[in-house]
């Protein structure tokens, strides 16, 4: 790989202006990138706000080439999640600093640790399923938000008593209103601006998570917020109160909307698929773990993951980058490519059965070294929660057409919320 100064290439794409371009990418997210992709191939360049110049890849080798690529080559995007997250958010950290703090923040999210959560997950579940009307249509994407955000209180923030009441009051707003101001060019300016909400609610969080770190300091427990209280860098020191309280929003965030949203979408997914519905009732365990992987798959929660080019004359495959220009990868175009996953367009979690995904290619969580550090957390509550859902319910199959894809701010999510009729299972079987 070349990094000297050289001439740029840049792939093809429209000359409208960035405002134009802007106004197209926030009407039509998905499908814009589609036509762009039908029009100018595998990679075009855009100029668009908040990320200004950019060029859009989804060719396999070059996604992996840019997710191998050191941090002296493409780096963080200057302008990220950190701006609502916090400046000790990972989303906002780079180089060493990003690569220090993720080796403390791996841990609790791995190995024995994560099996110690299960139980959490599958009894805000089973309290969450027992609300569940019989033989009425219901939208179940407020249900998996509500199982989701317990979940991390309880598992992640250690949260319980008044303070699980207040975060479970206060976060569902705040994290709504921040996952718009991230994708909106909103400045931080004026009397009337969302940013004053924002901030203010932010004030009430901080005030929380300092009660739930005196707690922690007190008391024997094994959730996540007391082992970062816990773990240590090289030298000795710990992390921060900010570190903390930035990276527990952080893991709520990422974690939170976008798994309780892929589960929305099983649902959605599984009720127009009757003879899988049949398949997973006698499943060990292994043709669920590939549903969710091809729900991830054909259903992506997140579209874009992106990377900013730190010095000039970046030579990734066919182009040649100039230093600050954003590289966005397509998650959606290259889980719908025919060349990397064949017959894309067809619901078919069998294409898993017995193979674990390419992580340069199956890439919902991101990839390389900015990988979400949650994944594994995520992956443990979907096949709790739908293992559970399986379980205790029968999914009554569905006809209508599949629901639409609706944008949540950062997240994709059914339209209908993803809409189910349900019936118990009685105890010695289908019902």
């Amino acid at each position: 790989m070349t990094t000297m100064t050289r001439p740029a290439t840049l792939p093809p794409g429209p000359t409208a202006s960035r405002a134009v371009q802007g106004a197209y990418a926030l009407t039509q997210p998905l499908r814009g990138m589609r036509r762009l992709k039908e029009r100018y191939g595998d990679a075009f360049t855009v100029n668009v706000p908040i990320f200004g110049n950019a060029v859009v890849i989804s060719d396999p080798a070059e996604i992996k080439q840019l997710f191998t690529s050191g941090p002296e080559l493409v780096d963080n995007l200057e302008v990220n999640l950190g701006r609502v997250l916090g400046s000790r958010s990972m989303f906002a950290l780079s180089g060493a600093e990003h690569k220090r703090q993720r080796k403390l923040l791996v841990p609790p999210f791995h190995g024995r640790r994560l099996a110690a959560y299960e139980k959490i997950v599958e009894e805000e579940t089973e309290r969450e399923l027992a609300t569940w009307p019989e033989d009425e249509a219901f939208a179940t994407l407020p249900s998996m938000m509500r199982i989701t955000l317990n979940a991390i209180l309880r598992a992640v923030f250690g949260a319980e008593g008044a303070e699980f009441d207040e975060l479970r009051e206060l976060l569902p707003p705040f994290v709504t209103l921040g996952s718009r101001l991230a994708v909106l060019p909103i400045p931080k300016k004026g009397r009337l601006n969302p940013w004053r909400r924002f901030e203010r609610m932010r004030r009430e969080y901080d005030a929380i998570v300092d009660r739930l770190i005196a707690k922690a300091r007190a008391e024997d427990r094994d959730d996540v917020l007391s082992m970062m209280l816990q773990t240590r860098y090289d030298d000795g020191s710990g992390l921060s109160r900010e570190d903390i309280s930035d990276q527990l929003l952080t893991l709520l965030t990422a974690g939170h909307e976008t798994t309780a949203t892929t589960l929305a979408w099983a649902v959605e997914r599984l009720r127009r698929h009757p003879a899988l519905l049949a398949e997973l009732k006698d499943d060990d365990g292994k043709l669920l773990d590939a549903t969710i992987l091809e729900v991830q798959r054909s259903r992506p929660v997140i579209d874009l993951t992106a990377r900013q080019v730190k010095q000039d004359g970046f030579r990734l495959g066919r182009w040649t980058l100039p230093k600050g220009y954003a590289v966005l990868v397509s998650i959606a175009l290259i889980h719908d490519d025919d060349a990397v996953f064949p017959h894309a367009a067809t619901f078919d979690p069998h294409r898993f059965a017995g193979a674990r995904p390419d992580l340069y290619q199956w890439i919902p969580f991101g990839g390389g070294t900015r990988r979400c550090l949650g994944a594994a957390f995520a992956t443990m509550e979907m096949t709790v929660v739908l293992r559970t859902l399986l379980r205790d319910f029968t999914l009554v199959p569905t006809s209508a057409p599949g629901e639409r894809w609706h944008s949540r701010g950062v997240a994709y999510a059914p339209a209908k919320g993803g809409r189910a009729v349900v019936r118990r299972r009685n105890t010695g079987g289908d019902s």
